[in-house]
């Protein structure tokens, strides 16, 4: 008995039960707990708020994820977990992250997709190693931004050799400036995190990036978890009354059943379950700098700004070249779904905004800014912010599908 006491030890309380836990699949700090382990991440702190917002330099700059209420918090990004102990994809590398950056066009004339000369399918696509497998470098960081950077040198479809350096900073917002971004009176019964992205690219290189060579735009992609109550909401634009195919594109993996896809004069809905493979495309002259998405089953507003320049020429990206090269979206949208053979590597689904093309002569640069922010708590809350941001109630979200 006494070398049984021995061994095993006195009998934890309690209490201390609770402080060795593990935390649970699905919140901040279990995701916190599982990145920590591959990388040495940039934890983000809000000063007087419960949220934060997890950085990676290893893995290319990522927000991972973030979280309104702390580490017992819904962790809002997507994450592929067996990604990271999986052996490197000759394609991509799809490790998740609820804000990336990427370059494009992924298709067109001027890909960084595809080699020269190579036929537009799936077996000759490969992300470029920089914004896929690569680490970055931590230029600065505290405790409420960190800044990273990138070199690189990139081969488009045309052949040319791009020469340029990635400077990306990412920072957190205090509830109170969160409040304010959206002119919001104080709610106790919402919580919310909220983080901006600073995104710019220079032409290092020694020649002008022009129609001829062909150049890059900067890419930003969100990758949330769906539900079966997740729609996602993109205001537009259309004074002219033209048809809603000059609005979006929206066959880009084939054309969206319409009883996924509704929109009214003024604003697109799609359904977002991570059941059916789709995605969408806005417009750079009806586009609006917002979109967003509701998940009714978790009470989940989410929401994203960005800039747009509807006067500028953005890059076509689909896998063709036939269509012009600047007749591209400046907005998209996801939902992942099962391929063909029944494998799937989601299910999430994506919001997603494009910079215009970077016709940039050496050492300029193009900037790009993409915000996050999630809203969660009592529907009435989330309705008045929804109402103010998206134009839409969340009853009226609800009622589409």
């Amino acid at each position: 008995m006494i070398m049984d006491t021995a061994c095993n030890g006195p009998e934890k309380t309690p209490a201390e039960n609770k402080e060795t836990a593990l935390p649970a699949p699905g919140t901040f700090g279990y995701d916190l707990q599982f990145l920590s382990k591959h990388d040495n991440v940039v934890l983000l702190k809000s000063s007087d708020s419960d949220a934060q917002v997890i950085v990676s330099p290893k893995y290319q700059g990522k927000v991972f994820t973030s979280s309104a209420a702390g580490l017992q918090g819904i962790s809002f990004g997507w994450m592929n977990y067996k990604a990271f102990d999986a052996a490197v994809d000759s394609h991509m590398n799809a490790y998740g992250g609820e804000n990336r950056f990427w370059l494009g066009p992924e298709g067109g004339r001027f890909s960084l997709f595809f080699k020269p000369d190579a036929k537009m399918v799936f077996e000759n696509w490969k992300t470029p190693a920089a914004i896929d497998t690569e680490s970055w470098k931590v230029i600065s960081k505290n405790d409420r931004s960190v800044t990273l950077q990138k070199d690189m040198r990139l081969i488009n479809y045309k052949g040319t050799e791009l020469v340029l350096t990635v400077d990306r900073s990412i920072k957190i917002l205090d509830h109170q400036q969160i409040m304010d971004r959206f002119s919001l009176l104080p709610d106790t019964a919402v919580r919310a995190v909220g983080y901006e992205t600073d995104n710019q690219i220079t032409n290092k290189g020694d020649k002008e990036w022009n129609e001829k060579s062909g150049m890059p735009c900067i890419w930003l992609l969100d990758m949330f978890k769906p539900s079966p109550e997740t729609v996602i909401v993109i205001p537009f634009n259309n004074l002219n009354k033209d048809s809603f195919s000059r609005v979006a594109t929206t066959n880009y993996f084939g054309e969206i059943p319409a009883e996924r896809l509704k929109h009214s004069d003024t604003v697109l809905f799609f359904k977002a379950d991570g059941k059916s493979r789709g995605k969408l495309g806005i417009r750079p002259g009806k586009v609006k700098p917002v979109a967003g998405s509701y998940d009714a089953a978790n009470k989940i507003l989410t929401i994203i700004l960005f800039d747009v320049e509807p006067g500028s020429r953005y890059l076509n990206q689909e896998w063709n070249t036939s269509k012009p090269s600047f007749s591209g979206d400046a907005a998209n949208a996801y939902n992942d779904g099962p391929l063909a053979d029944g494998s799937q590597m989601g299910p999430f689904y994506e919001i997603e905004s494009v910079s215009p093309a970077a016709f940039l002569k050496p050492m300029q640069s193009l900037r790009h800014q993409h915000a996050v922010f999630h809203f969660t708590g009592e529907e009435k809350g989330l309705n008045t912010i929804a109402e103010k941001v998206l134009g839409v109630s969340l009853e009226n979200i609800k009622q589409k599908f």
